[in-house]
């Protein structure tokens, strides 16, 4: 494809992005699926900057009849009438919903728009009347049903999940206008919701019993998002002027952007999935960089992860079923639910016999953008250093062999942990040192299984093994000893690898770690 065409960065505007001959993974093959199937509710939940938008806009003109902007693409090779629908597109992206009156606001601005452009004569002082005089007053003046798509339906609650009463307030008022969606079923042809969760009080899910949930389906797993066969077919040229400027092999160069930005999937039996707004900057810029990242920080994720007091090693690399995954209310979800919706998870394998899913981090870049949110809330840095200087030192004293060096620094960190953490136990301990093992990008196992015992911290570099356990308010001598007497090293005994042996104990009067004890080699 010649460069020369414009990655369209933040384009959502599908008529837009045609005109300006911009890039396009032509995604119409499931615009297909939808107009041509006879259900009239349907709901797809997507992490954000994966496409949403784009999709909504696309169907938007679609059924408004342009024809012109599809040339090129499949569905100009479908059956189709091609005339115009009325279509009401309502985004709910566009605000904070930081205070109650903000949803009335952007209510009120779509419903003055449609209601003078089908002329709608009294209008009502209620949303939700308001909303069904435009529906009826839409089918009417047009002669042909309406096509309701809404992008992010559910931005006012994810926003105030924290805040009790603006929540309520935002899923009472969100509830009555979307109960139209049932009572003037007449006058609709379709309806199209995009979002994070479903959010089972809100009428939307609970009276329409003919909705059509696509999120986990097989049919529509790829509906967003680059596929590796797109991603290779659609940016061939792409892929080789960023290989080109990094001074990198073209197989090296798809190496990158997959182990940062791949590694995604929605259904059993999904492709693996690259981030598209990853994509398309990281050609741009002809830079490997954390994009994805710098358009949100999850703070509210964070904030959840450490109120759930849960093993995070455990949450990140675990199993679970379907119903786990779906969450039905995000405000009450499990922190699994939590993690996937919101695309700090993903599906990476899925068992057919036991009907559960296999899920894990889905690449580097959200693993960096996921870590280095949670380490405030578990770690802080009172030495009055840079973080990022102990951060290098860290992964230096790793890969160099200097596990002295590395305890020190360790001990940097843990002497800041924040004394109202609950230290009932040690299991916030290991998900500090877990989260900062993860951070500074070395493998890193905790409660590794063997045959006499299970090791607390496993490390490994390309030259050293370093085997850890770690006591709270024991002795470091303690640690050693379950070391030697496990034979926690034994397994790794043919590795050629040199093994460190490290005991630990952090004590929560000192909020340090004493004096560590250091051995080399197999235990004697």
């Amino acid at each position: 494809m010649d460069e020369s065409r414009r990655y369209p960065i933040g384009q959502q505007n599908f008529r837009e992005l045609r005109r300006q001959g911009a890039l396009y993974v032509d995604k119409t093959p499931y615009l297909e699926k939808i107009v041509k199937n006879s259900t009239q509710y349907w709901f797809l939940a997507r992490p954000r900057r994966f496409g949403k938008s784009l999709f909504l806009s696309t169907l938007e003109y679609f059924y408004r009849g342009e024809r012109e902007l599809f040339r090129g693409l499949f569905i100009d090779t479908v059956d189709w009438d091609w005339e115009e629908y009325p279509v009401l597109r309502l985004d709910l992206n566009i605000e904070k919903y930081e205070e109650e009156g903000f949803l009335d606001k952007v209510l009120d601005h779509y419903f003055t728009i449609w209601e003078e452009r089908y002329g709608v004569g009294q209008v009502s002082d209620t949303l939700s009347i308001r909303f069904r005089n435009i529906l009826e007053a839409a089918h009417e003046k047009t002669g042909r049903k309406v096509v309701i798509l809404v992008d992010e339906y559910d931005k006012p609650l994810v926003g105030n999940l924290n805040k009790d009463e603006n929540f309520e307030h935002y899923r009472a008022k969100l509830a009555s206008v979307y109960s139209n969606f049932k009572s003037s079923a007449e006058h609709i042809q379709l309806v199209f919701l995009t979002g994070v969760s479903r959010f089972s009080k809100l009428s939307v899910f609970s009276d329409l019993n003919n909705l059509r949930d696509i999120t986990f389906s097989d049919v529509f797993a790829d509906i967003c998002g680059i596929t590796e066969k797109e991603l290779l077919e659609d940016f061939e040229s792409g892929i080789r002027s960023l290989a080109e400027e990094n001074d990198l092999s073209y197989e090296e160069a798809c190496a990158d952007l997959k182990s940062n930005y791949d590694g995604y999937r929605f259904a059993r039996k999904g492709s693996d999935i690259y981030n598209p707004w990853s994509v398309l900057n990281a050609l741009s810029e002809k830079s490997i960089s954390n994009y994805w990242g710098r358009t949100g920080k999850p703070t509210l994720i964070a904030e959840a992860m450490y109120r759930f007091d849960e093993d995070i090693e455990s949450l990140l690399d675990t199993q679970c079923d379907e119903v786990t995954l779906q969450g039905f209310d995000l405000k009450s979800a499990s922190p699994l639910a939590m993690l996937f919706q919101t695309g700090y998870l993903t599906i990476k394998d899925y068992d057919r016999e036991t009907g559960l899913y296999t899920l894990g981090v889905p690449n580097r870049e959200v693993a960096d953008s996921l870590f280095k949110e949670l380490l405030p809330y578990y770690v802080k840095v009172r030495s009055g250093g840079d973080s990022e200087t102990v951060v290098r030192n860290l992964v230096n004293s790793l890969l160099l062999g200097k596990p002295e060096q590395f305890v020190r620094n360790l001990d940097i960190f843990l002497a800041g942990i924040p004394y109202e953490m609950k230290m009932e136990n040690e299991n916030n301990l290991h998900n500090a040192i877990y989260i900062l093992l993860k951070l500074i990008g070395v493998r890193t196992e905790t409660e590794v299984r063997t045959s006499h015992g299970r090791i607390d911290l496993l490390v490994k570099t390309p030259r050293y093994i370093y085997v850890i356990e770690l006591k709270f308010d024991g002795t470091a001598q303690e640690a050693m000893d379950q070391i030697n007497e496990k034979e926690y090293c034994l397994p790794y005994s043919n590795d050629r690898r040199h093994i460190f042996r490290i005991g630990l104990n952090f004590s929560s009067s000192t909020r340090h770690l004493d004096a560590p004890l250091i051995e080399e080699g197999l235990a004697e």
